[in-house]
């Protein structure tokens, strides 16, 4: 680890009297996640309080009611003594099922962008997509780095229900519904796996900066997988590919 070599300008505000909302610049990129990352780890270190990543920003909640000038004091002289992580982050492969049975939007997508199942499937499987946020729900990944060619609005009117493990597309972004949940997304596929266990020591194992890559399954695969979450015997850690 060394000092990092440039800052970005960062807006600080009180988010309620035990809490500070921290800022990065107006845009999503791997610099900027990194950093938060950065800085993050040296504020667990150093600050009693919860932290929580987004996009471009960074949640402070601590455990009593702070001076805000002062704190923001402090938390500045924190962000300029930040050192480089190096740390590698974890990549998974996530099966998803493509079909019209379960990625209900799959054929009118299809149409609408001028691709072929075939050549959806192709596009969305060659990606490797960086975890940019985790939120809306629990263990709902904001996945980055969707072909350009698959870009496209969400849904005018979302959805009252979208079924769990529904893979979608919205905007320059792709994901996979945790559990069942109203949602405004291009349904192309469904993944079986439980992403999210409130039982499990992490309830969810992937984390801000993991890598995310999707592998096409068979009807007969995504059964299966299915009968093994149900019944308990499916791990999450049978699709890490490495760490």
């Amino acid at each position: 680890m060394h000092p990092t070599e440039s800052n970005f300008s960062l807006r600080f505000f009180p988010y309620s009297n035990s809490a500070i909302l921290i800022e990065w610049p107006e845009e999503i990129s791997e610099a900027i996640l990194q950093d938060i990352r950065a800085f993050k780890c040296e504020i667990d270190e150093q600050q009693p309080c919860e932290s929580v990543m987004a996009y471009r920003s960074l949640l402070l909640i601590y455990k009593k009611k702070i001076d805000f000038k002062e704190t923001v004091k402090t938390l500045k002289k924190i962000y300029q003594s930040r050192e480089f992580l190096n740390i590698k982050p974890k990549q998974w492969k996530i099966p998803v099922l493509y079909n019209n049975k379960v990625g209900w939007d799959l054929e009118a997508f299809c149409t609408q962008k001028k691709l072929s199942p075939t050549d959806l499937i192709r596009l969305h499987t060659s990606a490797v997509y960086r975890v940019f946020a985790i939120g809306f729900l629990p263990g709902f990944m904001y996945l980055g780095g969707l072909d350009q060619k698959l870009w496209t609005p969400r849904h005018s009117k979302p959805r009252a229900k979208v079924p769990k493990g529904s893979v979608g597309i919205g905007g320059q972004q792709t994901g996979v519904y945790p559990q069942e949940s109203p949602g405004g997304w291009h349904l192309i596929g469904n993944a079986p796996v439980q992403l999210f266990d409130a039982h499990r020591k992490k309830p969810c194992p992937i984390s801000v900066g993991d890598t995310v890559r999707f592998s096409s399954i068979s009807e007969e695969e995504h059964e299966l997988i299915n009968i093994q979450v149900k019944s308990g015997i499916f791990q999450m850690k049978n699709l890490l590919e490495h760490a």
